[in-house]
């Protein structure tokens, strides 16, 4: 069966400093789609992250890049396969730099914790309870 996937773009100022940080919260970097502009950044297998220098970004859109650290242009959303887990990665990107975005949402079935990155794109964290899920 075919798996859709998912290609975030996100524009960076400094693409070292981003490598350094996503390859800090366990992620690797897939040199084959990486370059001096480019770093393809492998969240999952059907999930990637390309972190784009902002010159690099302007090649793909005529519109204004956001600058995320003042506006909202996205929120990321990734699942997390325990509590544990949501905690081990938001602690790791606050380690790694990264900042606070939100209050610790704790619904009991639903837990998530939300962190801004370098450059300011928000991604958030998230682990629901499979038997709410499905019930």
């Amino acid at each position: 069966m075919y798996q859709q996937m998912i290609f975030v773009n996100l524009p960076v100022n400094d693409l070292a400093a981003s490598k350094e940080f996503f390859t800090g919260l366990g992620y690797s970097i897939n040199p084959r789609f990486s370059d001096e502009s480019t770093a393809s950044v492998v969240i999952s297998d059907t999930i990637v992250a390309m972190l784009l220098s902002k010159s690099k970004y302007a090649e793909f859109t005529k519109k204004e890049i956001a600058d995320a650290t003042r506006t909202s242009e996205v929120l990321i959303a990734l699942s997390a396969e325990s509590r544990e887990k949501v905690d081990e990665l938001v602690d790791k990107a606050l380690a790694a730099g990264g900042s606070v975005a939100g209050d610790t949402q704790d619904l009991g079935f639903m837990y998530g914790r939300s962190f801004d990155d370098l450059d300011g794109h928000t991604w958030e964290v998230v682990w629901m309870d499979p038997a709410a899920v499905e019930g």
